[in-house]
Formats: C-alpha cells, sequence, structure tokens
C-alpha cells in the first residue's frame, strides 16, 4: 500500500488513480493526522509526500517517519512544488529516497515508485554478508552501515548506492548505469540526483569522503 500525503484533491486523487491503474494499491491524506491514522491502520510499502501541508510540513512528517521503529525503512518520495537544489538536499539529509518536482509527469512518478518498491522488496532478500571498503562495513540484509566501527545513518537511496559501489571497487560507473541500477529508471539527460545522493554521502563520511571518487567526465567509482 502506497500511501499520498497531498492536501490539493485534485493533484491527490490524479496520482492515487494513475497508480491505481498501474496495480499498486495506493491512499490518498489529505493532511497529517489522515495520514497518522492510516498508519495506525495499516503500514505502507512506500510514502509520496508533499512539503507544503496545511497542518505540518512534510519535512517533520519524514523526520517521525525516520524516528518511528515501525515506519524507519519505508522508502518515502516527497513530490513538491520546492524545486530548488537546497529544498532538494534539504529533503534527501531528512531521510527522503527520492525527489520529484511538480508538475511531473504520472507516467515518471509511477516508474519512480514501482521502482521504490522494488528496491525495498530486493533488500529484504539479500544475503547477510558484509560488504567492506576500508573503514566503511555495509550489512546488505541488515540494512546497516558503519564507519569505523560507528553507525552511520543513511536514507534507503543513500544506502543502495553505497552497497552498490561498494559490490564492485575501483570500478567506474556513468550516472546512467547508477540511475538504471540503483535508481530503476532510465536516464533522462539533466538528472542531477546521483550527484545530489553523491554528494551527501561523502559529507556522512566525512574524512573519508575520497572512498568515492570522481571520474571527470565519466562518473563515480568506490576506491579500491
Amino acid at each position: 500500500m502506497v500511501y499520498y500525503v497531498e492536501d490539493d484533491v485534485n493533484i491527490r486523487e490524479l496520482t492515487i488513480y494513475a497508480l491505481s491503474q498501474a496495480g499498486i494499491a495506493a491512499k490518498g491524506c489529505a493532511d497529517d493526522a489522515e495520514f497518522r491514522r492510516a498508519c495506525a491502520e495499516q503500514r505502507p510499502d512506500a510514502v509520496l509526500l508533499d512539503i507544503m501541508l496545511p497542518d505540518t510540513d512534510g519535512l517533520a512528517i519524514l523526520a517521525r517517519i525516520r524516528h518511528t521503529k515501525e515506519l524507519r525503512d519505508v522508502p518515502v518520495m516527497m513530490l513538491t512544488a520546492k524545486d530548488s537544489e537546497l529544498d532538494t538536499v534539504r529533503a534527501l539529509d531528512g531521510g527522503a529516497d527520492d525527489y520529484l518536482a511538480k508538475p511531473f509527469g504520472m507516467m515518471e512518478m509511477v516508474s519512480r515508485v514501482r521502482a521504490l518498491m522494488r528496491r525495498s522488496m530486493r533488500n529484504t532478500q539479500e544475503s547477510a554478508t558484509c560488504l567492506e571498503v576500508g573503514p566503511v562495513k555495509l550489512w546488505p540484509s541488515r540494512r546497516t552501515a558503519t564507519l569505523n566501527d560507528e553507525p552511520i545513518s543513511l536514507t534507503m537511496r543513500e544506502f543502495d548506492l553505497l552497497a552498490f559501489l561498494m559490490r564492485s571497487p575501483g570500478e567506474v560507473f556513468s550516472r546512467e548505469t547508477l540511475l538504471r541500477r540503483v535508481w530503476g529508471w532510465d536516464f533522462d539527460g539533466g538528472s542531477r540526483t546521483v550527484d545530489v545522493h553523491v554528494q551527501t554521502l561523502r559529507s556522512k563520511l566525512g574524512e573519508h569522503a575520497g572512498l568515492i571518487q570522481t571520474v571527470r567526465g565519466v562518473g563515480y567509482r568506490m576506491r579500491g
């Protein structure tokens, strides 16, 4: 079940209709209070969040999701008219797994929701193998990572990107390849999604940010 928290009834109903037509069970919530009641009845498989809401800021809802044991692993995508790079970074730093600015195409929205749910399902089937590069350790099945044996707080997408790079240290991947293999959707020629996620990952790695290397004109790699 996908919950979409959006106060604009027209946008909400159109989005829910598009998801339903694509075979994805979805429910619209006009505000945070309705969203809370829905979560109490059924845990969502994914959440779509608007930032500007009448009762609670969408980023505040996102923060609550990430600090609620039963919900913290649920993938969240922000759907909002705020499309500046600062807004994008705030949402991703706050724990969002993806970000789509309004007005958005319904086909792209459905594709991204499918990718979120597909990645979430796949992660539950991974083995307990520990990936290790330098001081970074990552356990795919446990969805945990450490830096110098201290836990790192990562969003679902940051975790997936780091895991993908750590599985092939030294190998260079283009942005197109990363979008296809990690996000599950095709490169549109203008997305900075990969760059923004690499920036946030590097900030969380601190003095070890150089483990993720930029290969000019090509893409990124995890230092071997």
